[in-house]
């Protein structure tokens, strides 16, 4: 019985050593293991063994919120998942001594289980301390207004200076965001007075933007239209000329084809110059109704009734054909 006893002690023994020193670590999470106070090794994601009462966990202190509340645990396993840090409301002072609130948000991943645990005393007060501090640099270097323009540039040198440093806590920042950026109501109400400022400027130039436009639309469909003009005026003189320049020619073409009939008729009748007296005569009578227009009374000359005399004794001497060739010359016969 004693022996049973013992054996069975001694089994009860195993197993709870054994029971101690089995060490689940579940997925995305690690542990660093101490060997008599001196690092030993890292436990991986799933189910490990250690020694009992020689090999023991290695704490790490973690800052937390519960609300806005922070306070400080303290944890064996380390968690290896990214974790969203919102570090408070600070107020910082610009370039141009405007005094601003601003709130950030901080994403960061614990790479190494081994330097985040011996790299600092509190790995999540140092980086949200890093941040806050960063971020101050960061600003008092810039202006008011480039820090409204420059968020994306504010946000890559946050995440550049956190991420030298955080090499030797074992921690990579993936991003650094500002979440918001509260301003005096004095400067808020000045910013919104120099925006509609330059809105209305804007509106204003745009305005005499379209208004020289249309101008210059309305001065080149001027342009043009006088050019049209001018063109249409030009062949409609050229038209006309030619058209007076052909009614020329084939008047001076009848004509002289009249005269030639009436020399041929003539030949050795009269003289030619009574020929050419009828002629004439035949284009003053034409010509006097256009006379009798402008006036109640007519005066003709004493040379034109001479030679109005002459033209019906001219019928009388020239032959029927001749005549009829000169009133064809002459336009038509005229009565005197």
């Amino acid at each position: 019985m004693n022996e049973l006893i013992i054996a069975g002690g001694i089994a009860a023994l195993v197993i709870a050593v054994i029971s101690l020193g089995l060490v689940m670590v579940p997925q995305r999470r690690t542990m660093v293991i101490e060997r008599l106070g001196r690092y030993h090794r890292t436990l991986e994601p799933g189910l490990n063994f250690i020694i009992p009462f020689v090999d023991q966990g290695r704490a790490i202190n973690i800052l937390r919120f519960r609300g806005t509340e922070p306070f400080i645990t303290t944890e064996r396993k380390i968690d290896m998942r990214e974790i969203v840090l919102d570090f408070p409301r600070q107020s910082v002072i610009t370039k141009d001594n405007v005094g601003v609130a601003i709130d950030g948000v901080l994403y960061y991943q614990i790479m190494d289980g081994q330097s985040a645990v011996y790299g600092t005393e509190n790995l999540v007060l140092a980086i949200q301390t890093l941040a806050q501090t960063t971020l101050r640099s960061e600003i008092g270097k810039m202006e008011l207004d480039a820090i409204f323009e420059s968020r994306e540039e504010i946000n890559a040198s946050l995440q550049i200076t956190m991420d030298e440093a955080g090499n030797k806590w074992g921690v990579k920042v993936n991003r650094v965001e500002i979440r918001d950026i509260d301003i005096p109501n004095e400067i808020r109400e000045a910013m919104n007075k120099q925006m509609v400022a330059e809105r209305s400027r804007r509106a204003m130039v745009r305005e005499a933007e379209g208004y020289k436009e249309a101008e210059i639309q309305r001065a080149e469909g001027d342009k043009q239209s006088a050019i049209l003009n001018a063109q249409g005026d030009r062949d409609a003189d050229v038209a006309r000329a030619e058209g007076e320049r052909q009614a020329f020619i084939l008047t001076a073409e009848g004509e002289a084809q009249a005269i030639r009939t009436i020399m041929d008729a003539i030949v050795d009748k009269t003289d030619p110059q009574q020929a050419i007296n009828y002629l004439i005569a035949q284009r003053y009578i034409s010509m006097l109704p256009n006379l009798a227009k402008d006036g109640d009374r007519v005066f003709v000359p004493m040379e034109g009734t001479a030679l109005l005399s002459s033209v019906g004794g001219m019928r009388d001497l020239f032959a029927p054909a001749a005549v009829g060739a000169m009133d064809q010359g002459s336009g038509g016969p005229q009565s005197s």
